[in-house]
């Protein structure tokens, strides 16, 4: 069996947030999304280069505080893009770790935190 791709579930509370955040401040795009009807909870597939990221308000599909970390191949070409912005609730920046890589971390309206990084260390 050969493993493919993991695919994280945000725990998300107000899809316009969500939305300013990940599409507007992080340049994500929306692939698809799904209600089952208006006025219920919203799933949504985000997405940037190879890096896909499923939004749910659905109260059982996940916790919110996760952590995670997303390797960019230019982070300060992604710094100086997000910096750029001027978003009133993040400005992120980029680290020196002890480890060899260098992150920029960001925490979305929601308490999930996404750590860019130019390597994962092993």
């Amino acid at each position: 069996m050969a493993h493919r791709t993991v695919v994280p579930i945000l725990r998300i509370f107000d899809e316009a947030k969500a939305r300013e955040f990940y599409v507007g401040f992080l340049g994500f795009r929306v692939d698809w999304e799904h209600c089952f009807e208006p006025g219920l909870p919203i799933y949504l597939q985000v997405s940037r280069d190879g890096c896909v990221l499923h939004l749910s308000e659905h109260h059982g599909d996940c916790c919110p505080g996760a952590a995670m970390r997303i390797e960019v191949g230019d982070i300060d070409g992604y710094h100086a893009e997000l910096a750029g912005k001027q978003y009133g609730y993040a400005r992120p920046h980029i680290d020196d770790t002890p480890w060899g890589s260098r992150d920029m971390s960001v925490k979305d309206p929601f308490g999930n935190r996404l750590t860019f990084t130019d390597a994962i260390s092993t």
